[in-house]
């Protein structure tokens, strides 16, 4: 049975160490349910080991979090959420068809089930003349696509999108854009991260991290009225620096 909440995501102080690197800092974060939340920052900020122990997949070193209203790590929770990771996250010795077959029996869908999923997917990521190809034999941004389709076939009420839509065509990625407003308004909650800064512009709200935790957080329109800025690349500027001065004078 599972819990009813209204984040879908809650992190107490969650921290993350390697050695003595310290990747996810005392990160408070709350994400509604139903919510597109945007998570910005540079390369090592933090994006992505956060991701990952909020999917159960590393342990924190102190702190907590909830997903879905579950306490993380919860091995079971992962037949709820859906993670696309960076790197291709699909089998390359497999066709397209294939790739989905397996996840969707990962996820103890049954064989109609499955086959009315893959249709649906299929045409979503523009795959369709090529579902029988061999996904070794596909573009970069082909394989993303594949990735983001396997993700989905299972219908998680949480998705997690590690820069979803990179190497996509622009007017492909208008129509991924599409398809989450259609998940959200399905009370699908999605946690995405990304380097286009316009895409950006359609979350409801936006996190921005550096040093492992957050330097600002609201919606869109609101940080670059609060930064005084045109554009999100120059607001986080303004929010970084802030954030340098401020630790400056800790120390």
């Amino acid at each position: 049975m599972t819990k009813d909440y209204e984040q879908a995501i809650e992190t107490m102080e969650l921290t993350k160490r390697f050695g003595n690197f310290i990747a996810v800092n005392n990160l408070d974060l709350k994400v509604k349910k139903g919510e597109i939340y945007g998570l910005l920052g540079p390369n090592g900020a933090g994006k992505t080991t956060l991701i990952k122990m909020l999917c159960s997949i590393l342990n924190p070193s102190t702190g907590s979090a909830r997903v879905l209203g579950e306490q993380i790590p919860d091995g079971n929770i992962v037949s709820r959420i859906g993670y696309m990771p960076q790197e291709t996250g699909v089998y390359l010795d497999l066709t397209v068809d294939q790739n989905l077959n397996f996840y969707g029996r990962v996820f103890n869908l049954d064989k109609n089930e499955i086959e009315k999923r893959k249709d649906e997917l299929l045409k979503f990521v523009a795959l369709g003349d090529w579902k029988h190809e061999m996904v070794e034999n596909l573009s970069g941004g082909m394989k993303h696509r594949v990735s983001l389709a396997c993700t989905l076939i299972h219908q998680p009420e949480l998705l997690f999108l590690d820069e979803p839509t990179v190497g996509v065509d622009p007017e492909l990625r208008v129509s991924f854009w599409d398809y989450f407003y259609q998940l959200r308004q399905k009370g699908v909650t999605i946690l995405i991260t990304t380097h286009y800064m316009d895409e950006a512009r359609n979350c409801d709200r936006i996190g921005f991290m550096q040093h492992g935790h957050l330097i600002a957080e609201d919606a869109p329109l609101k940080l670059l009225e609060e930064s005084g800025k045109d554009s999100l690349e120059d607001a986080f500027l303004v929010f970084s620096r802030h954030d340098e001065n401020r630790m400056r004078g800790l120390k």
